[in-house]
């Protein structure tokens, strides 16, 4: 038997028992597939930390521990093409609206693929699969009688001949009195509005005041929906949605529900395919979340990326993720899309008829830039594109940034000088400096190779012991949405080793114990792989690096993690390099000054 095997054989009967009961939990909730989804983001503008934190971070660390789990997930991802805000922005540069989406569809989807956000498959709603489908699906429910037919007064511009949607509506806040308040919002101090409330209201296409006119739309009613919905979320979650997301969903249903227009009077959009709705398209959040599925279809359309996800050698199906009631599906999303993906959506799929509901909904809170809110109008924000121009090689510092200060309960703020500090005290100094110092030590004492565990002492089998934990620990912070938590877990083990370093001293020990020395960097380096095995859903970058410095395998699992000994003695190891570098003031001062600079 190895010599390192038979001694490194010491986690207690306690610790190896709560393991086994840890695992045996995580296990009894493994469903046969996952469809995991995330927001689509608006192509009228690029990407920014508040998307980053909100949403595609915390799924992408789920989704990629999933895969270390050996679970059957695809994950959907996708631009949302259509609605006013990309209208309104190519009216304003002079520009189509399929010019302004194709631009900036193809700046998001680079993006999320230069920070590793590990999409299936990443699409867009203006394709003509889209289109296809989601008007399918809105003929499908009009064929049940799933919809009311309702005539309105509207604002109207006579000049342009056109219905106003409410962000073409601008006028005086009734509240803060701010003179640009839109229809629907009013950013100065946050107020939700009505078109109707606006004080002076006019045109943002010709600024003209409108005038009322007579309207047909087709309405979900989902007041008719409203006893399934109470007892699916407010009797079935309970107690395992986040607060934030069933708070607002019992205030919603508590209020008691409205018929919601799936119509608009608009020329860009799928088209309602309807012989008397000329002129009409989809509402947005109607065939936004429609793309979640038709992103599916297109992933198994591809024999190449559909074989991936083949069970028992047999071809699967799209309809599997999305009707098969073994589908655990889950929606990240923020805040301000609870409402459509907990009660417009889930009352789409149940009228229907063959869909899953969603198992979670898990919405985080907003993230606030410097003290205040993000804005793209404004250009108040910071822009993933520029970031990974200005950072070059630094895209783990931002997952974990943003990870480690993620809006789960709370909004909260991201400042430059918070983003500086955690990268030069926390990954630098605790993180970076424990891997290296071991990799220096290894090249130094025994020229790059791993070498063997002696006689282990009882600080070594309590320091081993204590890391076989953290696995366990992570996992169920991840079960539960708890990615702040879980990433503080990952920390809490690079700080064991630097403590077990600190404490056994081994470059003191060279000269007189070898094999102590030996033995002591042997338990280190087990540490440090067991680190780049558990990092890779928050720092996949970084996990790479410590791989191919440790000469370890692309394909470990998750539940390798639960061994002693990841990194065999003899095992030659790559020279060291830093896993991140300290950031100096003068890096943080240029995008402080850049973010007043492009407001101004």
């Amino acid at each position: 038997m190895n010599s390192q095997q038979d001694k490194v054989n010491f986690c207690g009967s306690e610790c190896i028992s709560q393991a086994v009961e840890t695992r045996t939990k995580i296990a009894n909730k493994v469903n046969k597939r996952y469809t995991v989804t995330t927001a689509l983001p608006y192509a009228n503008g690029p990407v920014h930390i508040g998307h980053l934190a909100g949403v595609y971070v915390p799924a992408d660390i789920y989704v990629r521990y999933l895969r270390m789990q050996g679970r059957n997930v695809v994950f959907i991802g996708g631009s949302d093409e259509h609605g006013v805000p990309v209208t309104i922005k190519a009216r304003k540069e002079g520009i189509t609206p399929q010019q302004l989406v194709d631009r900036y569809h193809n700046i998001i989807k680079k993006s999320f693929e230069n920070f590793g956000i590990s999409f299936d498959i990443y699409s867009r709603t203006s394709n003509e699969h889209h289109h296809k489908n989601a008007s399918e699906f809105f003929k499908t429910l009009y064929d049940k009688g799933c919809f009311v037919e309702k005539t309105s007064l509207q604002f109207y511009d006579e000049d342009n001949k056109q219905f106003l949607a409410d962000r073409y509506i601008v006028g005086e806040c009734p509240h803060c009195h701010a003179e640009d308040a839109y229809g629907d919002q009013c950013e100065k101090c946050g107020s939700s509005l009505s078109p109707e409330e606006l004080i002076n209201p006019r045109s943002s296409i010709s600024g003209n005041a409108p005038i009322m006119k007579e309207t047909k739309h087709w309405y979900l009613p989902l007041n008719d929906y409203e006893s399934f919905l109470r007892e699916w979320i407010l009797d079935g979650h309970k107690n395992d949605w986040k607060t934030n997301v069933y708070g607002q969903c019992k205030s919603w249903i508590d209020q008691g529900l409205l018929p919601r227009a799936v119509t608009r009077d608009l020329d860009w959009g799928v088209k309602v395919p309807l012989p008397q709705a000329d002129g009409k398209v989809l509402y947005v959040w109607f065939d936004a979340p429609i793309g979640y599925i038709s992103a599916t279809q297109e992933l198994f359309e591809n024999p190449e990326t559909a074989a991936k996800f083949q069970t028992d050698g047999e071809q699967a199906t799209w309809e599997e993720y999305w009707k098969s009631e073994d589908t655990k599906l889950v929606h990240f999303i923020g805040k301000d899309n609870i409402v459509f993906h907990c009660i417009v959506f889930p009352a789409m799929l149940k009228a229907e008829g063959s869909y899953i509901m969603p198992d979670n909904v898990p919405a985080n809170e907003f993230l606030n830039l410097e003290g205040d809110k993000i804005s793209t109008s404004r250009n108040w924000a910071v822009w993933l594109h520029e970031y990974l121009e200005d950072f070059s090689n630094k895209e783990d510092v931002l997952r974990y940034v943003l990870t480690a200060n993620a809006p789960e309960t709370k909004d909260n703020d991201f400042t430059w000088k918070d983003f500086q500090a955690r990268n030069n005290n926390e990954l630098v100094a605790i993180f970076g400096n424990f891997v290296n110092r071991i990799m220096v030590l290894t090249h130094k004492y025994f020229e790059g190779k791993v070498p063997t565990a002696h006689n282990l002492q009882e600080i070594d089998k309590n320091v081993l012991q204590e890391m076989l934990q953290y696995p366990d620990k992570i996992s169920a912070s991840i079960e539960q949405y708890r990615f702040r938590e879980a990433l503080s877990e990952l920390m809490n083990l690079a700080r064991l080793g630097n403590k077990y370093l600190t404490d056994t001293e081994p470059w003191k020990l060279y000269k007189t114990d070898i094999d102590r020395t030996a033995t002591v960097l042997n338990v280190s380096l087990q540490i440090v792989a067991h680190l780049a095995v558990l990092c890779e859903p928050f720092l996949p970058f970084t996990a790479k690096k410590m791989r191919l410095m440790l000469g370890l395998s692309e394909h470990f699992m998750w539940s390798d993690t639960s061994r002693e000994i990841l990194i065999n003695e003899g095992t030659a190891l790559k020279e060291p390099a830093f896993l991140f570098e300290k950031i100096e003031d003068d890096a943080i001062q240029k995008q402080i000054d850049k973010l007043k600079n492009d407001r101004e």
